[in-house]
């Protein structure tokens, strides 16, 4: 099976990586203990994967617009991303 159809680089596998181990984690910890939904700060009941789904996306509005508006230095992004998934999964 040849991988030549996509740009395979070291950040680009991580990147997947990283997606496969969180949804890994996510079906572990739903199998455990399940997800109660709840109301938070965006007025609408969420469960842990909605939560998840909403940081991923947020996530990515929050890179694009970085890259648009300061330039392709994306660790602060990264920290900015990570604080926003940690508020959405402790207030959301």
């Amino acid at each position: 099976m040849s991988l030549s159809w996509m740009a395979w680089t070291w950040p680009t596998a991580v990147f997947f990586l990283a997606i496969a181990a969180i949804l890994t984690v996510m079906g572990v910890l739903h199998a455990l203990h399940p997800s109660v939904a709840r109301v938070g700060f965006l007025g609408i009941a969420t469960q842990r994967g909605d939560r998840l789904f909403l940081s991923l996306l947020g996530s990515a509005f929050i890179t694009l617009a970085w890259l648009g508006l300061v330039g392709p230095n994306l660790w602060w992004a990264l920290v900015v991303s990570l604080v926003y998934a940690a508020a959405m999964f402790r207030w959301a």
